[in-house]
């Protein structure tokens, strides 16, 4: 084993006097009696292996701490801390768990991370940037190695801090197909919270959308792994362009569970888990240099994420070549004990943790404190895993700048957490993202029209928000305490949009109870009106508080309480009915795309979302979103994807129909499209690309966007393949009778898989390519790839690059 010796420790930082609430110096000194190195002693090469690519003096300075660092000290690096409260549940099972000392008691040697500084409750962001600002000065100069906390917060929709900016949650990045977009929206994340001294965001969820009854569903980007790669993988740019880390997530397989439910176990052969979950996070990793992964809470095959060498190393660090920080979902590694029951107790947990390659326990230490230095001291762990993490840590920091920092300048004030730019994102990424699922030319509304506005969703803020929202992750826990940014309702958009004088509303029923006593008057209301306009839905929460979220898985896919009953009551009166879905989830509502005039599907569209559907529905806007996400057929259908092989049609051998309501990329628009000269490459090299051109004319009568959507199928291989998947997108805005010819250039990677023995390759033959859906066909063309089986790697091209030719 190679080995090498530690260099000189520097001097630890001089301790200052301290501001109140600082921490108090640490009396401990280094040692030999915990295993651990010391000035002069070596380190081996497991450890070092956190420091692959480092420059030498970066990499000295690195081992110099380590080397001058006791047991105490490096085991504080590996943990958080979170006050989290009495009461307010935003973590699974977090009230399982004992609050730990006091902040200051509990940083005595060091922290490693701040948990949710401004996300666990509704804080003024000066003041507790103020506060921050003084904690961190206080492990600055008062404890022996100075070195500060890296702070962390949810961002999936946008900061969840008290008045910050809230966007469209992911499900409607999917839908909108917009990178170049979603990378600005990261962006503006990223400076939010570098100004507030937040250095690590919890995003982007890299999950692949399997089974629409998991809760989790809201969070997810799409069910096809592409769409998911490329958009996650622009948000972490976005992001990380900041000076700040995005943290993958749930490394892998979590939305695969049994069922739909939360933390069941999840089932799948290693050919599913790497040519479908793996992908988006190898993109993510190799394209995106995502600096931060977060384990998953899944077992898969019985084998914890938390514990699996296999993943968390092999394929992470080993395949990958990752060289970032992987921290612990909530409680993942205690869950190991209380709930996988894989060890035996906390110390054994956090033994199997860091051996399979997680680096940091998150939110707080209850594993990797005194349960591991109980093990420590007993020789039950190899210290040089603890080095590895502490090192890879200590990484992060100097990446971060935080091995400098003093925090001597003064805190933040006047940042603008929901300005004019982040409203502009907000606003477009919501028209981009709404889904025009059936018309029969009702919509646009006529001028004029009287709008009877029906439905629990249509006059409540929090239909627009997913459950990673601050709004309904924190405030709702918080009665009485104001929103804080502007975000109108759908009545209050309409109102605006149309006219105060135009528009009725009614709530008709709640989300999810069996309330019918409102249905009298929404039924008068439509009655009265010339058109019926319903919006129905979800309520996002956590553990059972909503309809969708995560913790609220559901068993059926009818939309929830009595709203069909409630729709079904509206159709009676013969008007014509718009629905508008505000969900976190597809459900199955092919009765009312059979059955209403017109049928809008938004993805809890965030703050500029209600503007963003008004708009839609008088016109002013020109719907493009692209379905991210089947529309199911019923929950009996499910677990449901696109991709499915042959088998997976259903056909005549079962009663049980899957064929969905809508499929994959439907998307409607208030012009049409015309796709024609559809020209690929006749031959291509198994190691290539396929180069696809397309022709698109706007035929109808007012300017759109379309999101042209290119596919394959191998009809022949050695494995059973999809009988469509998506090979590359390209978002076009044309004119009345504009038309463009756009390029597509495809790797043919995209059409790689796992072979008998378990190696990505790229096979020779026929390939079928389209313009369209997933199920429709509107321009077609073959191609041969020619030569020898191609195996692939991680150095292969995974992107299909896209260009306006005219």
């Amino acid at each position: 084993m190679t080995e090498v010796r530690a260099a000189e420790a520097p001097a630890p930082r001089p301790e200052m006097d301290g501001d109140v609430g600082s921490v108090p110096p640490s009396q401990s000194q280094p040692s030999t009696m915990d295993g651990g190195p010391e000035r002069g002693t070596v380190v081996n090469a497991l450890a070092l292996s956190a420091l692959d690519g480092l420059s030498g003096a970066d990499r000295d300075r690195l081992l110099g701490l380590l080397a001058s660092m006791t047991i105490e000290e490096k085991l504080a690096q590996l943990v958080g801390f979170w006050e989290k409260g009495d009461g307010e549940s935003v973590a699974p099972l977090q009230g399982e768990f004992d609050e730990p000392a006091s902040l200051t008691e509990f940083s005595a040697h060091g922290l490693g991370h701040l948990t949710r500084v401004y996300g666990t409750r509704p804080v003024n962001a000066e003041e507790r940037a103020a506060w921050l600002w003084e904690f961190q000065r206080g492990l600055v100069t008062r404890t022996r190695l100075g070195i500060p906390a890296i702070v962390h917060e949810e961002i999936l929709t946008g900061l969840a801090a008290w008045k910050a900016a809230t966007y469209p949650t992911p499900l409607a990045w999917g839908a909108a197909c917009d990178p170049e977009l979603v990378e600005r929206m990261g962006a503006a994340i990223g400076a939010s919270m570098r100004a507030l001294g937040i250095h690590q965001g919890l995003a982007p969820v890299l999950d692949v959308v399997r089974d629409p009854r998991w809760g989790r569903v809201d969070e997810c980007i799409s069910e096809d792994p592409y769409v998911v790669g490329t958009l996650g993988t622009a948000f972490v740019r976005g992001l990380q362009s900041q000076g700040v880390h995005a943290t993958l997530k749930h490394f892998v397989g979590y939305s695969n569970s049994r069922a739909g439910r939360n933390f069941a176990p999840v089932h799948m052969g290693p050919r599913e888990l790497a040519d479908v979950m793996l992908i988006p996070f190898e993109m993510a990793v190799l394209d995106g240099n995502a600096r931060s992964v977060m384990h998953s809470y899944a077992e898969i095959d019985g084998v914890p994420t938390a514990s699996d060498s296999t993943l968390l190393t092999g394929v992470l660090r080993e395949q990958w070549g990752f060289d970032g920080v992987v921290v612990a979902d909530y409680f993942g590694v205690a869950f190991l004990h209380h709930l996988h029951k894989v060890a035996g107790d906390l110390g054994d947990a956090a033994v199997l943790a860091l051996t399979a390659g997680v680096d940091v326990e998150l939110p707080t230490g209850d594993a990797y404190t005194g349960p591991l230095l109980a093990k420590v001291r007993e020789g039950a762990i190899d210290m040089a895993l603890i080095d590895r993490a502490v090192l890879r840590v200590l990484r992060q920091k100097l990446e971060l700048g935080l091995l400098d920092a003093t925090f001597d300048d003064a805190p933040p004030t006047g940042v603008v957490l929901d300005g004019p730019e982040h409203r502009e994102i907000a606003r477009r990424l919501a028209e981009e993202s709404v889904v025009l699922v059936a018309n029969d030319g009702t919509l646009p509304l006529s001028a004029g029209a009287r709008v009877a506005v029906i439905g629990p969703n249509a006059d409540r803020q929090g239909a627009l928000f997913g459950c990673y929202s601050f709004l309904n992750h924190v405030l709702v826990q918080h009665p009485g305490v104001e929103t804080g940014f502007e975000a109108p309702t759908v009545v209050e958009a309409l109102r605006a949009e149309l006219g105060p004088d135009r528009v009725v509303a009614v709530r008709g029923c709640g989300v999810d109870d069996e309330d019918r006593s409102g249905f009298a008057e929404a039924v008068a209301a439509a009655t009265d009106a010339d058109v019926a306009v319903l919006v129905l839905g979800d309520h996002a929460g956590l553990f059972g508080r909503g309809t969708v979220g995560e913790g609220c898985d559901r068993d059926s896919l009818e939309l929830p309480g009595v709203q069909r009953e409630l729709a079904e009551a509206v159709l009676a009166t013969g008007k014509p009915v718009v629905l508008v879905l505000l969900t976190g989830r597809p459900y199955a509502i092919g009765w009312a795309v059979q059955q209403c005039a017109a049928v809008l599907q938004a993805f809890f569209p965030g703050e500029e979302g209600s503007c963003a559907i008004a708009g839609i529905l008088s016109g002013r806007v020109n719907p493009s979103g692209k379905l991210p996400v089947s529309l199911p057929q019923s929950a009996g259908a499910q677990p449901y994807t696109y991709l499915h092989p042959n088998l997976g049609r259903g056909h005549e051998v079962t009663n049980l129909e899957t064929t969905p309501v809508a499929p994959f990329g439907h998307g409607l628009s208030y012009t049409t499209f015309e796709y024609s000269n559809l020209t690929v490459s006749e031959r291509v090299p198994t190691d290539g690309a396929i180069e696809a051109t397309v022709t698109v004319t706007n035929t109808g009568q007012v300017a759109g966007d379309e999101v042209i959507h290119l596919y394959g199928h191998d009809p022949v291989a050695s494995i059973t393949r999809p009988v469509a998947a998506l090979l590359g997108y390209h978002r076009l805005h044309l004119a009345p009778g504009q038309s463009a010819t756009v390029r597509f250039s495809v790797p043919t990677t995209r059409l790689a898989f796992s072979d008998r023995q378990y190696r990505r390759i790229v096979e020779p033959g026929d390939i079928e390519l389209w313009v369209g859906t997933s199920a429709t066909r509107l321009a077609e063309a073959r191609t041969v790839l020619d030569g020898p089986v191609h195996p692939i790697s991680k150095d292969s091209p995974r992107w299909t690059t896209t260009a306006v030719l005219s």
